[in-house]
């Protein structure tokens, strides 16, 4: 039985199209409903319309299928090399040569790395070498270049006509996983994570083959954590970047919104080899150009360090700092006061020795201008400064929660000289500024420190 189509436009023809090659697409919707050239083709009638002319304009130039390009057989089989490498013919501008699309099947211009190290995730072009950052390893193939090996296992680097050279790996069975968007580079150093390993990684190869190669920059004091993050099944997304400003790899681990959104963004220092903050933000990607660092939000360009401190994607978040004080270890103290120095505007949100003690909070410093605010400071639970440093006395509060919550209930307080302190072997400090008291100012948290005695008892 013949099948009818309505054409309603004169300068279109019909294609067929093969069931078991392309899906039947589906029914458009609003505003696109009833489009000839967005049809959608059922099972029965598996037909697309066209326009046969450049626009449908009448007489406008008419377009044909032209010639097929490289058609060698009927039923092409695709295959995926997910470990390999080819590159095209050359480009050069100056000379108007452009064969980037000609892959001659007759030159080698093939290149595999192991197939046992999972597919390539990234490519990385450094000076003349190609770092390959696979699954489960990452490596280096020379360029325009080969290694020469002798009987003794020293290599020569020889010129040769390949593109792709001999695929060198670095020593360490660490890899990128399936995370290349956690890759930045700075310098001649490279940093990623490896979430099958849970571990974050710094890739250091200077030129002329210096060096020490891969580090495991996660087991610098964040062990745990890391193991934790990264082998959780909520977590979705790893997005890694470098931070001109501060001159740090900053990499952000988000979850599923199924498990609730939760993410951390970090960074880490390379003059203290350590981790060191947390930061409220979550970007999609991060990057620097200049000397500006930038991140984007749903797909809106956030620049860092413009505007008011602590104010991210238009949310300004306080700065907290927690900390342990644990001067010799071994002994029961008492902590009778805590010092900081640095910019005014701090203030004590709370301090829990290991005997589960707590302070009250302790209020930022305020100047004394008038009678009204010095008699206010005498009596208020709050910094004292002296010679640019500030100091208050600990005020203990009691009764805490075997979780270290407060319960609410106020203990004895010594006033004068004499205060009651908080004993223990260590103590819990966590500091706290309110940025949006100081949008534009900037306020720095240099050392905080208590004076302590041995307990008696």
């Amino acid at each position: 039985m013949a099948t009818v189509l309505e054409v309603k436009y004169f300068n279109t023809f019909l294609i067929k199209k093969l069931k078991n090659v392309v899906e039947a697409s589906p029914q458009p919707t609003a505003p696109y409903a009833g489009v000839p050239y967005d049809y959608a083709a059922s099972l029965a009638n598996d037909w697309y319309i066209e326009e046969s002319r450049i626009r449908g304009g009448y007489n406008n130039t008419p377009v044909d299928f032209g010639v097929k390009a490289y058609l060698d057989e009927e039923n092409p089989l695709q295959q995926d090399r997910f470990n390999s490498m080819i590159y095209s013919g050359i480009f050069n501008s100056r000379t108007g040569v452009n064969n980037t699309n000609q892959f001659s099947i007759g030159e080698d211009i093939t290149r595999s790395a192991d197939p046992a190290n999972g597919s390539i995730q990234k490519l990385y072009a450094e000076d003349t070498n190609l770092i390959i950052f696979q699954e489960d390893k990452v490596s280096r193939a020379l360029i325009d270049k080969d290694a020469i090996y002798s009987a003794e296992g020293n290599a020569s680097i020889t010129s040769t006509k390949l593109v792709i050279g001999q695929i060198v790996a670095y020593a360490g069975e660490y890899g990128i996983s399936e995370d290349p968007f956690s890759f930045a580079v700075y310098g001649y150093r490279k940093y990623f994570t490896d979430r099958k390993r849970n571990c974050v990684m710094r890739l250091s190869a200077m030129p002329g083959g210096g060096g020490n190669g891969l580090t495991e920059i996660s087991s610098f004091g964040m062990h745990d954590f890391f193991r934790d993050k990264l082998s959780s099944p909520n977590l979705e997304i790893i997005r890694g970047g470098w931070d001109i400003h501060t001159k740090n790899y900053v990499v952000s681990m988000q979850n599923t919104a199924a498990s609730g959104g939760e993410y951390k963004t970090l960074s880490f220092d390379e003059t203290v080899k350590g981790w060191t903050s947390f930061y409220d933000y979550k970007p999609l990607f991060m990057n620097s150009i200049g000397s500006n660092f930038y991140s984007f939000n749903k797909s809106v360009l956030y620049q860092h360090y413009a505007g008011n401190y602590g104010r991210f994607y238009s949310v300004t978040y306080d700065s907290n700092v927690e900390l342990l004080l644990n001067l010799e270890p071994s002994m029961v103290k008492n902590f009778k006061t805590i010092n900081y120095e640095g910019s005014d505007g701090w203030q004590l949100q709370s301090m829990i020795a290991s005997s589960l003690d707590a302070s009250l909070p302790i209020g930022k410093w305020v100047p004394a201008y008038n009678l009204n605010t010095l008699e206010f400071n005498m009596f208020a639970t709050s910094f004292s400064k002296k010679e640019n440093k500030f100091f208050a006395n600990l005020q203990q509060q009691l009764s805490t929660n075997e979780g270290g919550t407060l319960a609410g209930q106020t203990g004895e307080v010594l006033w004068g000289s004499s205060v009651s302190g908080l004993k223990g072997f260590f103590a819990t400090v966590k500091m706290q500024l309110i940025n949006s008291d100081y949008p534009s100012t900037k306020k720095e948290l240099f050392t905080v420190s208590s004076d302590v005695v041995r307990s008696s008892s």
